[in-house]
C-alpha cells in the first residue's frame, strides 16, 4: 500500500512538473513570438499571399533552427552550464527582467504592418532565415533560452523536450492567429489589441525573472 502511495505522489510531482514546463514554455515563447521583428513581419508579408497557411509554414522553418540550437545545448553546452546553475538563473533571472521591461516600453508603439518586402518568397525559407538574421533571436536564446533549457534538463531530458514543445505551441499558434487574421481581414487582431497582448507578454517576462532570481539566490526551492 505504501509503495502504491509512493508512486501516486510521484507520478502526481511529475505531471506538476511536466504541466508547470509546458506552461512555461508556452508563455515564454509566446512573449518572443508576438515580438516585433523580421520573422512576424515575414509571416504578414506571407499571409498576404498564400493566406492562414503562411502562419504554420514560417513557425516551421523558425523551428527548424531551433531544433538545431536546442540539441547544441543538450549535446554540448549543458553539462557545463549545470555546473554554473545559480549564475544562470542569476543571470537568466535579469535577462527576462530587462527583456519584459523592453517588451513593455515596445508595447506601446508596436504595430504588425506589412513592409512591403517580397524578397523571401518561400514562407519556410522565410522563417528560417529571419530567424537567424535576427539579432535579438541569438540574444534570446543565449540568454532566456539556454537558462530555461538547463533548468529543463535538471529534472531529465523529457522535461527540458516538454519545454520546447510549449515553445513551439506558441510559436504555430501565434503565427496561425497571425495569418488567419490577416485573411480575415484583421478582425481577430487589432493593433489595440495587438498591443495590449505584448503589454501581458511583458509582465509575465517580469514575473518569470523574479521567479529566476529567487531561485538563483536559494529563496525559491
Amino acid at each position: 500500500m505504501l509503495d502504491i502511495i509512493q508512486a501516486a505522489e510521484a507520478l502526481s510531482g511529475s505531471i506538476a512538473t511536466i504541466a508547470m514546463t509546458f506552461s512555461i514554455g508556452l508563455t515564454v515563447g509566446l512573449t518572443g513570438a508576438i515580438a516585433p521583428g523580421p520573422t512576424l513581419l515575414a509571416t504578414v508579408n506571407s499571409s498576404l499571399k498564400d493566406g492562414w497557411l503562411a502562419g504554420p509554414k514560417v513557425a516551421a522553418g523558425h523551428a527548424l533552427i531551433e531544433i538545431v540550437i536546442f540539441l547544441l545545448i543538450v549535446k554540448g553546452l549543458a553539462v557545463t552550464m549545470q555546473q554554473y546553475s545559480r549564475s544562470i538563473a542569476l543571470m537568466g533571472g535579469l535577462a527576462l527582467i530587462a527583456f519584459g521591461i523592453l517588451t513593455m516600453r515596445d508595447s506601446k508603439s508596436a504595430t504588425m504592418a506589412s513592409s512591403g518586402d517580397g524578397s523571401y518568397t518561400n514562407p519556410y525559407l522565410a522563417g528560417f532565415l529571419t530567424s537567424a538574421a535576427n539579432p535579438y533571436f541569438w540574444i534570446w536564446w543565449l540568454s532566456i533560452g539556454s537558462v530555461l533549457i538547463v533548468s529543463g534538463l535538471e529534472a531529465g531530458l523529457i522535461v527540458a523536450a516538454i519545454f520546447m514543445i510549449g515553445h513551439w505551441s506558441a510559436d504555430f499558434g501565434w503565427y496561425l492567429l497571425v495569418s488567419s487574421s490577416l485573411e480575415r481581414g484583421r478582425g481577430l487582431l487589432s493593433p489595440e489589441n495587438y498591443r495590449r497582448i505584448l503589454g501581458l507578454c511583458g509582465i509575465f517576462l517580469i514575473l518569470f525573472g523574479i521567479y529566476y532570481l529567487g531561485s538563483g539566490i536559494g529563496v525559491v526551492g
